[in-house]
């Protein structure tokens, strides 16, 4: 199934559902940041997803890097929450959705690098590296939000 994601685009279509969902930066001890690049939009992005009823947000992130890159992580760190309205995600099933994200940081504890069905390459990228990545800019945000070691959760 393939996604398109719209920001501030007027011609965006309109959402009809709204998903909690975790995301996570992870860092080896080289200070490298995880990264897989989707198949459904051929993007970068850090790995994440949708939160199931028998989750907590942390545990949703720890549960979708397994799934999606084969490590086990223990979450370490708040981020921030990403909520823009003008952020929205349509798939070809006909679902268009705003979602409600949470971005937490961790560190790897176990597991090997294997791709998924979600993903066609995992690998950790030097920070400087990330600009040279084709990535949504929401994506971009969070990474940068993570980089500049705020005192604080970005709250958004």
């Amino acid at each position: 199934m393939a996604r398109t994601e719209y920001y501030d685009d007027p011609d965006a279509p309109k959402p009809n559902s709204l998903v909690v969902a975790a995301s996570a930066v992870v860092t080896d001890e080289e200070g490298r940041i995880l990264l897989q690049r989707r198949r459904d939009n051929d993007l970068w992005a850090l790995p994440g997803g949708g939160m199931e009823m028998t989750d907590s947000l942390p545990g949703t992130a720890v549960r979708e890097v397994k799934e999606e890159t084969g490590l086990d992580v223990e979450i370490t760190g708040l981020v921030g929450t990403y909520t823009d309205p003008r952020h929205v995600i349509a798939y070809t099933d006909g679902e268009v959705r705003r979602q409600f994200n949470v971005c937490f940081t961790a560190r790897v504890i176990s597991g090997q690098l294997a791709i998924s069905d979600e993903s066609t390459e995992l690998r950790f990228v030097q920070p400087e590296e990330i600009d040279r990545l084709p990535m949504h800019h929401t994506q971009r945000l969070r990474i940068r939000h993570f980089l500049e070691h705020r005192a604080e959760p970005y709250l958004g």
